[in-house]
């Protein structure tokens, strides 16, 4: 039965679950509080660059825009280390044919809009939310003309880490909002590294650029230009590299030649994007509820807001989308049961790649550069080139397949007392036992992928 579907957030989850529901039959309506991005500039330095992995790939194959989307992403098959003295380290992701797609959230972004349109969902830019009746089941947006009121049938917040449509549904009867965000001690700012010349790549184009520094860390992804978007982390305060003792193109320059010294020859005017673009927060976002009854329902940073580390904010937005059509194909027209549904199955897989995100954080700020770090790597790599159809890293089963985010957690507790135990004493990856690790495997891994029945297969489209 098609049902009248509004949308709050015309961003990448918004978009993409306007689509689907669209391709489904539905009339859907989606309201953003910004101006078109296809018709606006956007502020530069608040878009961290996105990569999309595979419950990514599955959203957009889902919805028939796979192939399309990929023409705007460049393909990153691992990570390029830059160490301190200006050496490099390039570590792969895993086995062969496992590969991230580098991609401009804005260029995703107005790709989407554009393929919701045609598939018959109607746009309101300059719409900003203010109220929410889920009683009456209105909302009242602010627009140029003043408050205008918007009858729903079914509401779903897409409105991102800042969502008024969660901050009315978390109310309780009391009035206050059952909604907490735990903030990093850290920041970020995006820099550019400009194209070379004839739009030529200055770095590696196909691998995420990490300069690991321990309490702080800078990283690089290619865009389809040649350029690079650079994002720098640092902490808010508290010591001698923190933003707070950054205030001037001169302080700014310090910085990079004691800590990126590398860097400086491919970012001409740093110091002034530094000085101008403005500093971002991270934060994990958690609140009480993400439905109400039959008719609300919150998706992706909305819902579960989480820091980047993972590259898994977008993914598991879109992974928010195919667990959706998944309730519908099993409850049907039985919005309630669809609703409640989706929510027991992607609260617990969206605390679980929150908690590894932060996680992540601290991995690629230190120990990537780590020499202990760095072996268990690599024997990891040999446990999945001598065993591919029994063993896949914690990142791997993230990245590359569709086993739930909470599995994946469990699944790496397990893999880190097996790796614990084989790299013990180890000197290099060179001088393991193959009948040792494949015992290790067989007592530890093996058992938890036969327990919860998992394909440790990468998820490949079409």
């Amino acid at each position: 039965m098609s049902r009248k579907i509004t949308i709050v957030g015309a961003g990448l989850v918004g978009s993409l679950w306007a689509t689907l529901a669209a391709k489904r039959g539905h009339s859907v309506e989606v309201f953003e509080k910004r101006l078109d991005p296809r018709k606006s500039a956007l502020a530069a330095g608040r878009s961290i660059n996105l990569v999309i992995t595979s419950r990514g790939l599955h959203g957009l194959e889902r919805a028939g825009l796979l192939q399309d989307a990929l023409a705007l992403c460049v393909p990153v098959y691992g990570r390029y280390i830059h160490t301190l003295d200006s050496q490099t380290r390039f570590q792969p992701y895993g086995r062969e044919g496992d590969c991230n797609y580098s991609v401009s959230r804005t260029g995703l972004n107005r790709f989407l809009i554009d393929a919701a349109e045609r598939a018959g969902a109607v746009f309101h830019f300059a719409q900003g939310l203010s109220e929410v009746d889920f009683d009456k089941r209105i909302l009242r947006f602010s627009t140029a003309q003043g408050k205008v009121d918007h009858g729903f049938e079914l509401l779903f917040g897409a409105d991102g880490a800042a969502s008024v449509v969660r901050k009315e549904l978390v109310r309780d009867s009391s009035g206050s909002i059952q909604e907490s965000t735990d903030w990093l001690d850290v920041d970020y700012k995006e820099l550019l590294i400009p194209p070379g010349p004839n739009g030529s790549f200055p770095v590696e184009k196909n691998a995420l650029h990490i300069w690991p520094r321990g309490s702080h860390m800078m990283m690089a992804l290619a865009n389809l230009d040649g350029s690079f978007t650079v994002t720098l982390y640092l902490p808010k305060s508290g010591s001698e590299v923190a933003f707070d003792r950054l205030k001037s193109p001169g302080s700014v320059q310090a910085l990079f030649e004691s800590q990126f010294p590398d860097a400086i020859r491919l970012m001409p005017g740093y110091e002034q994007q530094f000085v101008e673009n403005p500093q971002g927060v991270l934060g994990n976002v958690h609140c009480s509820r993400w439905t109400r009854g039959d008719r609300a329902a919150l998706l992706g940073d909305a819902a579960h807001a989480i820091v980047p580390f993972f590259g898994q904010g977008m993914n598991s937005g879109f992974e928010d989308c195919t667990v959706l059509l998944d309730c519908l194909h099993r409850h049907g027209d039985d919005w309630g049961s669809v609703l409640a549904t989706y929510e027991s199955i992607q609260r617990e897989n969206a605390q679980a790649i929150a908690t590894m995100a932060v996680e992540n954080w601290v991995e690629m700020r230190d120990r990537v550069a780590d020499p202990q770090f760095q072996l268990r790597k690599q024997v990891e790599a040999f446990l999945e080139r001598e065993h591919p159809t029994r063993y896949r890293s914690r990142y791997g089963m993230i990245a590359y397949t569709l086993i739930p985010y909470r599995l994946a957690q469990l699944a790496g507790h397990v893999q880190e007392k097996m790796l614990a135990e084989l790299c013990a004493g180890l000197e290099s990856a060179e001088k393991l036992d193959p009948a040792k690790a494949l015992a290790s495997l067989e007592k530890y891994f093996e058992p938890f992928v036969q327990k919860h029945a998992l394909s440790l297969k990468a998820y490949r489209p079409g």
